[in-house]
């Protein structure tokens, strides 16, 4: 199993690599990205990200709360949430998850609307509800996967949630670790609130997921928010951490897919035409 990340496309991206809360001017914060150890230091009111193993300081940034860095040189910005801006949302994190599987996977399962009557009993599915009914798949000009027309009824979709109710879900894959969902609000039927979950790969069998949280205000404190991701992702994590393998196969042979997977489909042959690799396994030629 490879150590160390070869993949240009991550190499010199941005990667979340500490929420800022956790960090204490006392105490360096050690974490790993992509198999390299890593130390987080604040220092008055600024922060550094360096190499355990050469001691070079990284390109480094904080935004929405998380502090960033990247290995390589970055090609491109820190990824754009517009709904952060938007003065009548709660703006949270959902905690910092270590997971025992690969990142890729944990955004997999991320996109997957299949286990929500089965892993998310009584919250986010129910059976006898458990068809997936067609929905759309795209490739953006942004080079994003779009998922839409995705409907699912829960019974528990939000902590704002009095009753249960077809749900609409857009999915969006902004980065290879980086995933996005806009849902339905039960109170303000013409907007959405957002959950992206940033994932840091660790190494190629282990990361920690990131989830930030942009719901709107509306009945609801920060903290509830906070509470419903934290108790959905709890219900995720015995499932992933079981998955086997533990890295994603891409080649379209491994793991057959049905109807409900389209978007799962996409991503993995996106994956594979960006040439990403680690956290996968790789489809043969």
């Amino acid at each position: 199993m490879a150590t160390h990340c070869v993949d240009r496309e991550l190499l010199n991206d941005w990667h979340i690599v500490a929420d800022r809360e956790s960090l204490s001017q006392d105490k360096p914060f050690p974490t790993r990205l992509l198999g390299v150890d890593l130390i987080v230091r604040e220092r008055a009111e600024s922060f550094e990200v360096i190499r355990d193993d050469t001691g070079v300081a990284l390109k480094s940034a904080e935004r929405y709360g998380f502090i960033w860095a990247c290995l390589g040189t970055p090609r491109r910005d820190i990824v754009f949430i517009p709904e952060a801006n938007e003065a009548d949302r709660h703006l949270v994190s959902g905690g910092s998850i270590a997971v025992k599987v690969s990142g890729l996977r944990a955004v997999e399962n991320f996109l997957d609307m299949g286990h929500f009557p089965f892993v998310h009993t009584g919250w986010l599915g129910e059976e006898p509800h458990t068809e997936v009914a067609p929905y759309n798949v795209e490739i953006t000009a942004e080079d994003e996967v779009l998922a839409t027309e995705c409907k699912f009824y829960q019974p528990i979709a939000s902590p704002t949630a009095r009753e249960g109710f077809v749900v609409d879900y857009i999915y969006k894959v902004i980065r290879p670790y980086t995933v996005a969902l806009y849902k339905s609000n039960p109170i303000q039927k013409h907007r959405l609130d957002v959950i992206t979950l940033f994932v840091q790969p660790v190494d190629e069998e282990n990361c920690i997921a990131h989830p930030y949280l942009c719901y709107l205000k509306d009945g609801m404190e920060a903290a509830t928010v906070r509470s419903f991701m934290q108790l959905i992702f709890a219900q995720d994590k015995p499932i992933l951490e079981n998955q086997v393998p533990k890295r994603l196969p891409l080649d379209p042979r491994a793991e057959t897919p049905i109807r409900a997977d389209a978007v799962s489909v996409s991503y993995r042959r996106w994956l594979r035409d960006r040439a990403v690799t680690y956290g996968a396994i790789p489809a043969q030629v």
